[in-house]
């Protein structure tokens, strides 16, 4: 609440005078009807109000109705929300989570996502539509960027732009929350030689997947098979000046026949340039869980949000309300979640996102009922109940890019195809 009220403050978006539904509530029922998301923002309200009823006054106290909801909603704006999330979502992981650090570095990942807003003339104005030879997209969309802690799935920077802005972009804008320290995973699709000088500036190191047509120029071959090279900047005069990054390429090839890419030579590129502190195998393993950032992205589409319709709000500025609050309520789920694991001495990883929402589902109108003295054991007990929710075992798999669903010719004007990404977790056999 503290957070909430000086993020206010410093907007300047305090009430003045006291309302029914004040600023902090608003900023709370935003980013509660993220984890309500099946609800409609009326009945949010009311699950935000049950455990309360309770114990005000008066039990015919009338709340505020979806429309005085909706108006305080733009009042407030998105820059608070934008605000809160910068201020609050940061790494979580300690040395003590498994699997969120290699060689002492903090393992971090870049990834876009494309989120559906309402088709409404204001958003198909800010955020743009589609088009492919088969129509137009059925509505307007987002363009997101992700950054993501792996070992916790903590989102610590998002940016949401139109649809037709490149994910590069938004990988350039997220790096500025790199510290020194973390090692930073993206695809080929975001290779670039200055996002790789941007987090070397930073001090911290980069481990990616090096694009077919880039040829780094060959120096010297390791005793592990690996090679240093030089990366190059794509403008010409700076390249004529002699400007290069020292780098180490890492080929591989998967030897399970059942994986995507079996057979296949992939290339990985990484600052990390000692062959000895170092090991290859370890850092193509590492890149691998550069897929757990697909796993945030369907634990946010499919789990939060409910994919297959759009966000609720029919105005750009409540959408990138709406899309900060949602990735602050995924931190909030996921850091209950982290400590629920670090209690049961648990791998977050291993720990189910559906059943911890369903939980919290249940538990938001307990605490508001519980006596103060109280609220530590029924804390405790969330997250026993939050630990109690373990997956199995994933399996040895790699991500390809895949259609998802394919539509027949005869219908291709009316429907669109819809291009995702597996939502599992893969490692290769090396």
């Amino acid at each position: 609440m503290a957070e909430i009220r000086a993020v206010l403050q410093e907007e300047g978006a305090e009430d003045r005078r006291e309302r029914k539904l004040n600023m902090v509530a608003v900023v709370l029922l935003v980013i509660t009807m993220n984890i309500y998301t099946h609800l409609s923002i009326g009945h949010v309200k009311g699950k935000l109000a049950q455990g309360l009823r309770f114990i005000w006054r008066d039990p015919d106290h009338q709340m505020p109705g979806a429309s005085a909801i909706s108006h305080r909603r733009y009042q407030l704006g998105a820059r608070p929300l934008v605000n809160l999330f910068h201020q609050v979502c940061q790494p979580m992981a300690t040395p003590e989570t498994p699997g969120a650090f290699l060689f002492g570095l903090r393992l971090m990942a870049i990834d876009g996502t494309i989120e559906d807003v309402p088709d409404t003339p204001r958003n198909v104005a800010a955020f743009g539509r589609h088009h492919n030879d088969r129509g137009k997209a059925a509505f307007p969309q987002v363009q997101g960027v992700y950054l993501v802690e792996c070992g916790t799935h903590a989102i610590v920077d998002a940016g949401f732009w139109p649809c037709h802005t490149s994910e590069r972009v938004g990988g350039f804008r997220v790096l500025r929350s790199v510290e020194p320290g973390m090692l930073v995973m993206w695809d080929r699709g975001f290779h670039d030689y200055e996002m790789f000088l941007s987090v070397w500036q930073r001090d911290s190191q980069v481990l990616s997947r090096l694009p077919a047509h880039v040829k780094p120029k060959h120096i010297y071959t390791l005793s592990d098979g690996s090679c240093l090279s030089y990366l190059q900047p794509s403008d010409y005069h700076r390249r004529k000046g002699g400007e290069v990054l020292l780098v180490r390429v890492i080929e591989y090839t998967l030897t399970d026949p059942a994986l995507p890419g079996y057979g296949e030579i992939h290339r990985l590129i990484t600052t990390l340039l000692n062959p000895i502190a170092y090991p290859a195998l370890d850092l193509v393993c590492a890149y691998h869980e550069r897929w757990e950032i697909e796993l945030v992205i369907g634990e946010v589409d499919t789990h939060q949000r409910l994919a297959g319709r759009p966000l609720r709000s029919l105005k750009p500025v409540g959408v990138i309300q709406e899309l900060y609050a949602l990735v602050i309520a995924h931190y909030a789920i996921r850091y209950l979640m982290h400590q629920a694991a670090l209690l049961s001495g648990s791998d977050p990883d291993r720990l189910s996102f559906v059943h911890a929402l369903r939980v919290l589902h249940n538990a938001i109108p307990e605490f508001q009922m519980t006596a103060t003295e109280q609220l530590p054991q029924l804390y405790a007990r969330l997250l026993r109940d939050i630990a109690d929710g373990r997956l199995p075992l994933r399996r040895l798999r790699s991500n390809p890019r895949v259609v998802k669903r394919k539509m027949s010719s005869s219908i291709s004007n009316t429907l669109n195809i819809v291009i995702g990404r597996s939502p599992h977790s893969l490692s290769p056999n090396l």
